[in-house]
């Protein structure tokens, strides 16, 4: 179909409501806005979270089977450590005041804790402050935490 007789064909009937695609999304009100696009949005978020999976994950015990925790999809295909495997299991033992069984469970993510923490608050003190701060790593940086990873996953899965 070809001029007014094709536009005719696809004008709705007088007095048919508009189809769905045609009927504008609302708007987003102000205040929605100023909430959840706050720069503190993102950090308070993460800490619920957190706050959430701690208070699930103190009554679980990732040591037993059982329980709706997930398996290390790395772990799961192939048989090997990656170097975060044994995280729950440490954040399960930090959370229950035994700091040897989560050095045992993964003593680098252990060790990386303080610095996480640091990372997490100068992200939350930042965003309460309403300013935004993204983090962006060097690329001898990105580098050099490859390589500890990859040497991590090696070490703990040849000893």
């Amino acid at each position: 179909m070809s001029g007014t007789a094709g536009r005719a064909a696809r004008a709705p009937a007088a007095g048919a409501a508009p189809a769905a695609s045609a009927v504008p999304a609302a708007p987003a009100s102000a205040s929605a806005r100023r909430v959840f696009g706050h720069p503190a949005a993102g950090p308070l978020g993460a800490l619920a979270v957190g706050a959430a999976a701690a208070a699930y994950l103190y009554r679980t015990d990732p040591h037993q089977p059982g329980h709706l925790l997930p398996r290390c999809p790395f772990n799961w295909a192939t048989g090997l450590l990656c170097p975060v495997c044994g995280a729950t299991r440490m954040a399960y033992d930090l959370l229950h005041a035994d700091p040897v069984r989560a050095f045992h469970d993964n003593a680098l993510l252990l060790l990386c804790t303080p610095f996480l923490l640091a990372v997490a608050g100068r992200w939350a003190a930042l965003g309460l402050r309403g300013r935004r701060w993204r983090p962006v790593l060097g690329a001898r940086a990105s580098v050099a935490v490859a390589v500890l990873l990859v040497a991590w996953a090696v070490l703990r899965n040849v000893y």
